[in-house]
């Protein structure tokens, strides 16, 4: 540490950097006008190094898939940022310049202090629509990136603090819903002004030097931590695989194979022998790739400050030549949601197997993208609605998984029913625990949920990108799978729709009192069914986890379905009959 920074003052501008993240986050998300941002938190909001893009700092409850893809869309933009000057603000989206997919817009502001460009303030926030084949953007079907909507190259929308007004009519007239979508513009750009001031701020408080010097400080700190959770790792080489559904056009399972190297404090990781490219859009970027398996790392270890640092120890081979390195013109709407979920359990399936103290069964592991596009009769505007919804956690070495939790990438939750209902002219007649989806185990895998929403009025369009249809999220340590996804269209006159590819299609023609009903993942168990707590079976029966008929079947259980009792003699020869 520079002899000039104490520790006192150290942990103060780490926390001031991150609290500066989070004004912007909180500015954003309160004066958005999409529910997206403004009730389910999908965008992110963070510090850049002014040179290569580096992350300094990110918010606290930014979006992990963003923690590494936004530092590569920063080193794009310093590449081809000419002449900038303060309030100048670029907008981006393309995937393959540092990007997820289309939907997440990104906008960089150069920061200046006393005159110097000192670092670049960036966020990145999930518009509704960006055009393409299919309201929302979640085209199944596409077979290249311009069938999923605009794509838009770093260009500068902001000039000065003012605005180009035909960059942004050019942008707007690819919207489907440009007149709500204009308020986000705003809030987005409303988020990085804040930001503004607020690092202006801490750097008068402490100086231009000391807040570098803190920065350079906290990154070889960071590095170093990580270094040592490395450590813990047996030296080796290991190797797992997890596997997405399909493409969304070619019905077979898209195979992430992943190999991990393990030397002292340093990690490699090779995903090279993973399927080849693919025609539908579940291809990912190599930003997105990337990222995903810093996201996975953290997972592990979630107490290693965030910075440029923490990723430092982890070296990825470019997977080329498959579906994890896509480039132009492949389409990728699938990929920050979906693939980069699969990434992450590929990684924590191979590492489960030497530290299975620190790992979990799998996730739900997708995001459960539901578009709903149409327009809406009475208030005479098109509408689109994007729903991502919760899923199971993995069971754990010390307790079960979290029923209804967030997506493996994500911070994000599911809109207020309430708020949609207000905004779309739909109807939620469901919301509620999977009960049993979990993967049984000796510590059971958390449950995913059921909703089934209605169409009121008018007609839509309904797309869906999801994943883990075909197999349930798998079980570790003897542990079963968690439940599969499932989807079902419902149609007046029409047999029930369930989708051909378990989880992906685009485009279905819904009316008034049609519905849609979904089931979310649970998660994998952690270790042997028949060595979990008959008492902590006897709870779930009396909860309606499962029935008591189930609980003999998974656990070897035998519970009383009045009293909820457990039978211990029973329990016990259950068990021995079944060994």
């Amino acid at each position: 540490m520079s002899k000039n920074i104490d520790p006192v003052t150290l942990a103060v501008i780490q926390n001031g950097l991150v609290q500066v993240c989070n004004e912007m986050d909180m500015a954003f998300e309160r004066s958005a006008f999409s529910p997206v941002i403004s009730e389910a938190y999908d965008r992110s909001d963070g510090i850049y190094h002014r040179d290569n893009g580096e992350l300094i700092a990110q918010g606290d409850l930014g979006l992990p898939i963003f923690m590494g893809t936004m530092q590569y869309g920063t080193a794009e933009v310093i590449k081809r940022a000419k002449d900038v000057k303060p309030g100048d603000v670029f907008i981006a989206n393309d995937p393959y310049l540092g990007g997820t997919h289309l939907m997440d817009v990104r906008f960089y502001r150069p920061f200046f202090y006393k005159g110097e460009l000192f670092c670049w303030l960036a966020n990145t926030g999930h518009w509704r629509d960006t055009g393409g084949a299919v309201p929302g953007g979640f085209s199944a079907h596409a077979t290249d990136v311009e069938m999923e909507g605009l794509r838009l190259p770093p260009v500068k929308l902001i000039k000065e603090g003012k605005v180009d007004e035909e960059i942004l009519a050019i942008v707007m007239s690819n919207i489907r819903t440009a007149d709500q979508t204009l308020g986000d513009v705003r809030a987005q750009a409303a988020a990085l002004s804040i930001g503004e001031k607020r690092l202006t701020s801490l750097m008068d408080r402490y100086g231009r030097d000391t807040v570098e010097d803190s920065i350079n400080e906290l990154k070889r700190r960071a590095a170093q931590q990580m270094r040592a959770k490395i450590k813990q790792i047996p030296d080796g080489s290991y190797e797992g695989e997890a596997a997405l559904d399909s493409d969304g056009i070619v019905n077979e399972p898209l195979r992430i194979k992943m190999k991990i190297r393990v030397e002292g404090s340093e990690m490699y990781v090779d995903m090279s022998e993973s399927s080849p490219p693919c025609m539908g859009p579940l291809n990912s970027v190599i930003a997105t790739t990337r990222s995903a398996v810093f996201i996975a790392m953290k997972h592990i270890f979630p107490d290693v400050p965030l910075n440029a640092g923490t990723f430092e120890p982890i070296h990825i081979t470019d997977p080329e030549g498959t579906f994890l390195y896509a480039k132009y013109p492949r389409p990728v709407s699938g990929c920050a949601a979906e693939v980069s979920q699969r990434i992450c359990e590929s990684v924590f399936v191979t590492l489960a197997k030497v530290i299975p103290d620190k790992l979990f069964a799998a996730p739900a592991g997708t995001s459960g993208n539901f578009a709903l596009g149409g327009f809406d009769p009475v208030r005479n505007r098109n509408y689109v609605m994007y729903i991502f919804s919760g899923g199971g956690y993995g069971g754990w070495h010390d307790g079960d998984g979290i029923s209804n939790g967030c997506s493996t990438i994500g911070i994000s939750k599911t809109q207020p029913l309430e708020v949609m209902e207000q905004f779309y002219p739909v109807l939620f007649e469901e919301y509620s625990l999977r009960e049993g989806s979990g993967g049984e185990g000796k510590h059971r895998g958390g449950f995913g949920v059921n909703y089934r929403v209605k169409i009121r009025r008018g007609r839509a369009l309904a797309s869906f990108v999801m994943d883990h249809g075909r197999t349930g999220p798998a079980g570790v340590q003897g542990g079963a799978d968690g439940g599969a996804n499932h989807i079902m269209v419902r149609r007046k006159g029409e047999p029930d729709y369930v989708l051909p590819h378990f989880s992906k299609d685009q485009g279905l023609h819904v009316a008034e009192n049609d519905t849609v009903h979904v089931s979310t993942p649970g998660g994998g168990g952690y270790g042997k069914p028949f060595e979990r707590d008959p008492a902590a079976v006897g709870r779930d029966v009396s909860f309606g986890y499962y029935t008591a008929e189930e609980a003999a079947k998974r656990f070897g259980v035998a519970v009383d379905p009045k009293s909820f009792a457990v039978d211990a003699k029973a329990t016990q020869e259950l068990r021995r009959r079944t060994a």
